[in-house]
């Protein structure tokens, strides 16, 4: 039967039965059903028809202009073809490769423009804060990263000056508590934050560590993790005042009020402890919008008591200024570490940030995002009211967003992750070019990794599975000092004789592990750092092919695949390989409650702020992959 002639509805149950079963299509069901599905196959079929005709139809034009130009060059129909087809193969030879170098080295992403701004107002610190915490800009108004995990996670910012003398305020106000449906309905407090004053060499987790001072909006005052009640609750249009009385007598007093109404005092900290250093404006939030009022604002929410200075208006010579980022790429780390789970990696990095201060490195590891989502400062437990297979996957996801926009700032980092695999250290390095990039190897004997393993899942419970471990051996490469590692740094074992036991996991790893095949099937992990990554690749598309194969799971223009084989690239993966460009206003949509919309968020201030909610999950894979496979993702990807 001629598919462009047969009319489906005229035709009987047999015989729509007899044209389902000729394409190998179910005939079960009523006719109608039947009936719908057959003509879904005609229309597939014809659509199939269109495409080959237009193939054919470029083809045949390339022969008329091929035969054009013969027609000028003078040389015969036969040798003129030969060329033609060459220089086509050629072509797409040379566009596979360029895709794949293209892949395996990235660009590294454009720096973040810089601003001029005064120096001397009191704002919202942007080198001070948290990767995820999005400052406006008016730097006066913030907000914290919702999309999937983030939204389990706290973020904090600490303000440019801080003060050692004086009656001094500021004030806070929620301006939104942002939708986070996606969040389940036990977890505690998903709206939530804590305000108040810290030093500058504190973490941005206020009221959790020594010398770092919170309210919250649970009614509770903290200070190294000691959760006390004061106060009121506070929410949504609240206006938090926060006070610093340094001429009080013999200790310096912290007090707060909300929408104008004195809460009395909340801490006396001791001038022996202080030892003369300054204090500053610190938030923390959980999916709430905020802004300050430093005394820029021609009128104060709430009238300040009497005898109390916003901090604003104090004279700059009686402000103390925070650390200050370094000027240049040039001057920012980059240290990757590497090494198997459990060899002592966040320990070292831990340590070693606690040892220099002054650099102020930011941990990038699905560990330290766990330390951002406590609750009450407690760290969540295995047996916490979710499944802790899923928070840690969310975790990784947030880990590989924030390398991307780590990635365009100016700061020092510490990547807290196994980076065993030689293609991945390269992928992760490229984009911090320009980055004094170095690698920290911690190879410790094989009898103190043993016994590390079992300390730790002793004390944490065991996170990484045995294939995982063996998998991560069996491709274990020592990075080299080259085109994208500065320097290569051995910690304990020195490169001769970690190089020996690097030989023994290679082995060790090669013989226990899943035949070649089983390994193509890179399935998405989600244990503590060591790889996982939301981006997969699963070699199940069936008699298609590539078709399908590539799935990334969020942002626009994901409908690129590979039809076919070399030079056959078709599809339209078209989003920008670093994600959104985390730019605070034009035309990418700005923060909206709708995270679906565009739009953009003004509400009444200077300034409106991008929520940058499209294309949550980037591009950028953190997924460990043998090197096998590591040449398709890396196209796809860059496609």
């Amino acid at each position: 039967v001629n598919m462009s002639t047969l009319n489906v509805k005229k035709l009987k149950v047999n015989e729509l039965k007899e044209e389902l079963q000729r394409r190998g299509l179910d005939t079960r069901g009523l006719k109608a059903d039947l009936a719908d599905r057959l003509q879904a196959a005609l229309d597939a079929e014809a659509a199939g028809g269109a495409q080959e005709e237009e193939e054919e139809e470029e083809y045949d034009a390339g022969e008329e202009d091929a035969g054009k130009l013969q027609e000028v060059s003078g040389m015969s129909p036969a040798i003129f073809l030969h060329l033609t087809l060459s220089s086509l193969w050629a072509h797409n030879l040379l566009l596979l490769l360029l895709l794949f170098h293209r892949g395996r080295s990235p660009q590294p992403p454009a720096e973040e423009d810089e601003e001029d701004y005064d120096d001397s107002l009191v704002a919202i610190d942007t080198y001070n804060c948290d990767l995820h915490f999005k400052v406006a800009r008016d730097r006066y108004s913030g907000y914290p990263l919702t999309i999937e995990g983030f939204a389990y996670l706290w973020a904090g910012a600490r303000v440019s000056y801080g003060v050692t003398k004086g009656r001094i305020c500021y004030e806070m106000k929620i301006n939104e508590e942002i939708s986070v449906k996606h969040l389940p309905t036990s977890e505690p407090d998903p709206h939530v934050v804590r305000i108040g004053w810290s030093l500058d060499s504190c973490s941005t987790q206020l009221g959790e560590e020594p010398m770092s001072y919170g309210y919250g909006g649970t009614g509770k005052k903290s200070c190294n993790c000691k959760f006390e009640d004061y106060g009121e609750k506070f929410g949504e249009n609240d206006v938090i005042g926060c006070y610093l009385d340094f001429e009080s007598g013999g200790q310096v007093e912290m007090a707060f009020s909300k929408n104008g109404k004195w809460l009395g005092t909340c801490y006396h900290i001791s001038r022996e402890a202080l030892a003369g250093r300054a204090l500053f404006p610190h938030v923390l939030v959980k999916n709430c919008s905020i802004e300050f009022n430093f005394g820029q604002r021609e009128e104060p929410f709430f009238p300040p008591p009497e005898g109390f200075t916003f901090i604003q208006d104090l004279p700059l010579q009686d402000r103390t200024r925070g650390s200050l980022g370094p000027a240049t790429k040039a001057d920012c780390e980059m240290l990757m570490m590497v090494g198997l789970p459990g060899s002592g990696k966040t320990t070292w990095s831990s340590k070693y940030s606690e040892q220099h201060p002054e650099k102020k490195y930011n941990i990038l590891g699905t560990n330290a995002i766990m330390e951002k989502m406590k609750v009450m400062g407690l760290r969540r437990q295995r047996n916490y009211a979710g499944r802790w297979d899923v928070l840690i996957q969310q975790a990784t996801q947030c880990l590989n967003r924030l390398i991307q926009i780590a990635a365009r700032k100016k700061r020092n980092y510490i990547l807290d992750q196994t980076n065993v695999y030689g293609s991945a250290q390269r992928r992760k390095m490229r984009p911090f070019e320009g980055f004094q990039r170095k690698a920290i190897v911690i190879c410790p004997t094989d009898e103190d990794l043993k016994e590390r393993t079992l300390k730790r899942t002793d004390e944490e419970g065991k996170d990484v599975p045995d294939h995982a471990v063996l998998e991560m051996k069996a491709n274990f490469v020592l990075p080299e000092a080259g085109d994208f590692l500065d320097e290569v740094i051995f910690i304990e074992l020195q490169r001769e004789e970690a190089d020996a036991l690097i030989k023994q996991y290679n082995e060790e790893g090669r013989k226990a592990g899943p035949p070649p095949e089983k390994r193509f099937d890179n399935r998405q992990g989600g244990f503590r750092g060591r790889g996982g990554s939301f981006q997969r690749y699963d070699n199940h598309s069936g008699p298609q092919g590539g078709r399908g194969g590539y799935q990334n799971r969020s942002g626009p223009g994901g409908g690129g695949n590979f039809r076919g084989g070399i030079g056959a690239v078709r599809g339209g993966y078209s989003q920008n390989r670093w994600g959104n460009n985390y730019r605070d206003s034009g035309a990418r949509g700005g923060y909206n409650r709708n995270q679906q919309q565009g739009g953009s968020y003004n509400h009444n201030r200077q300034g409106s702020y991008s929520k940058g909610g499209s294309g949550a999950s980037g591009s950028y894979s953190q997924s460990q992959v043998p090197e096998h496979q590591e040449w398709f993702q890396s196209i796809t990807v860059a496609y």
